[in-house]
């Protein structure tokens, strides 16, 4: 038998209690090209006279607002967004006690700081890190890509306002008033006079309480049903008081369709929760980026959901920051409509930007050979005309003006055929039980025209398929990859805190890498 071979097991010192005669400086624990020194680096590097301005001296002492935004924009590229855990790293996280220079700030300290100091000058902060960028060659703020989020507000997504609700309340207020109003006026008319108007279209508190004590003294020594004397009872003692609360709920939600109750600046928008795109709606607030190479140069927050909205007052936004409009910009089909082809034209924005059906025009051979669709039938511009699958003349019979949303109105054109009585294509034609009427937006039309040629030109390929990787990635990372799902603070200004430290801690995240 051979000799069993006994290895010894040789374990590397271990002595936690043993004390270093010159322990090591936080410094040398931090490794070269660590984020955190880019962080450091860039933030020495910014002017922060917008917010030292915030601060109106006397009394105590602050904490320098350079460290705190240190540790603000650190602790959202590390993934530490709560005040409570950036107090706690500043205790326990090397990283943090570095950039803090030891000092121990508490979490009340650190919200006040983000809520109140960084507002409205947190846009100025970043418009200096995306100038520093661009000045080092890795991004331009000349050529841009564009996209929309939405987030999820920090709010109960199960008290809620809509403002047809309010709407029907209020109809329901005055139609019942009217009916208190013409039943008195059936047995006291001559009590009532001719004073008080019968129609109650618009009506507020202050009416309504006349109404109802005048109605009130012309019966009071009629012959009045029980039923009727409860309800201008219910009347005078909860109308007025709920005409002021839905006067204040119209007044919050301004255009908009809804809000929530625990944070009133957020509406409630459809989220895609799962892989098969199902949701439902819960408050939200829609975010806005632009990009270049992956970086973000423009950031903003808006109430509306459709992103066709929001396009115009995003890109002022630039304008605001950068002092001039990007000269390219390139964009998915929620932004192409005729009020931002138009404002891109008038600003000189030369626009990669989609139209709804642009992508069926391409690819859907269904819906480019369909004889009956409006967007096939053959337009005579001589004659002013369209011709219907069986060639009949569909004639101009006149023009009307439509609104949007926004305010931005649209020319629109009627078109009808002179007889489809017996055709034999009516079935599939059309569905209308009077001769074929199309509605033409010309203008539309022509911009969409404008926009297909720079799409399908070799330039718009190119961006069109750089689009998806370079603005969606960003929105896919930070809110993947960090975790933001959902805001932390209420109210559309301090949202836009959050984000922006968000787009400053990607681009900085993006610079280390």
């Amino acid at each position: 038998m051979g000799k069993t071979k006994n290895n010894k097991v040789v374990f590397k010192d271990y002595s936690p209690d043993q004390m270093s005669l010159l322990p090591p400086s936080l410094d040398e624990l931090i490794a070269e090209g660590h984020p955190v020194r880019i962080v450091n680096d860039v933030i020495n590097r910014i002017d922060l006279d917008p917010l030292l301005k915030k601060y109106s001296g006397g009394g105590t002492s602050s904490y320098h607002p350079r460290m705190m935004l240190k540790i603000l924009v650190y602790g959202y590229l590390s993934n530490t967004y709560t005040s409570r855990k950036l107090e706690a790293a500043l205790d326990e996280n090397i990283h943090f006690m570095w950039l803090s220079g030891m000092t121990k700030v508490d979490h009340n300290t650190i919200n006040r700081f983000r809520s109140d100091r960084l507002k409205g000058v947190l846009k100025e902060i970043f418009s200096q890190v995306v100038h520093l960028l661009a000045e080092q060659g890795v991004l331009t703020i000349k050529s841009i890509y564009t996209d929309g989020t939405k987030i999820e507000a920090n709010a109960n997504r199960y008290t809620f306002v809509w403002a047809r609700s309010v709407n029907n309340h209020k109809e329901k207020i005055a139609k019942q008033l009217n009916e208190l109003w013409e039943y008195a006026q059936s047995i006291a008319k001559t009590e009532l006079g001719e004073s008080t108007p019968t129609s109650f279209d618009q009506v507020d508190s202050k009416q309504v309480s006349a109404t109802i004590n005048k109605i009130n003294e012309a019966l009071k020594d009629k012959p009045v049903s029980e039923k009727v004397k409860k309800k201008l009872a219910y009347a005078r003692k909860t109308w007025p008081k709920n005409l002021d609360k839905y006067d204040q709920q119209q007044k919050l939600l301004g255009k908009r369709g809804s809000y929530s109750k625990t944070d009133p600046d957020a509406t409630f928008m459809r989220l895609k929760d799962d892989h098969l795109q199902n949701g439902q709606l819960k408050p939200c607030y829609n975010w806005q980026i632009s990009t270049s190479d992956q970086y973000v140069v423009n950031y903003s927050i808006h109430q509306s959901p459709a992103d066709t909205t929001t396009l115009i007052e995003h890109l002022d936004g630039h304008e605001q920051l950068h002092g001039e409009y990007p000269t390219e910009i390139c964009a998915d089909a929620g932004y192409g409509s005729e009020e931002n082809y138009e404002y891109l034209e008038g600003k000189e924005v030369e626009a990669f930007v989609k139209y709804n059906y642009f992508h069926k025009e391409q690819k859907d051979k269904k819906f480019k050979d369909n004889p009956f669709s409006q967007y096939n039938l053959h337009y005579n511009a001589k004659e002013d005309c369209y011709y219907c699958p069986m060639g009949q003349v569909m004639s101009n019979i006149g023009q009307s003006k439509d609104v949007t949303a926004t305010g931005y109105e649209q020319q629109l054109t009627r078109y009808q055929a002179q007889n489809c009585n017996g055709c034999p294509l009516r079935g599939s034609c059309h569905s209308q039980q009077t001769n074929r009427i199309i509605t033409v937006n010309h203008r539309l039309n022509q911009l969409k025209k404008n926009a297909k040629e720079k799409l399908l030109s070799d330039e718009g390929i190119v961006h069109r398929k750089k689009r998806p990787c370079d603005v969606e990635t960003v929105f896919g990372n930070i809110k993947s990859n960090h975790g933001f799902n959902k805001c932390l603070l209420r109210g559309k200004e301090k949202v836009e805190i959050e984000v922006g430290l968000h787009v400053i801690a990607h681009n900085l995240r993006k610079m280390a890498a």
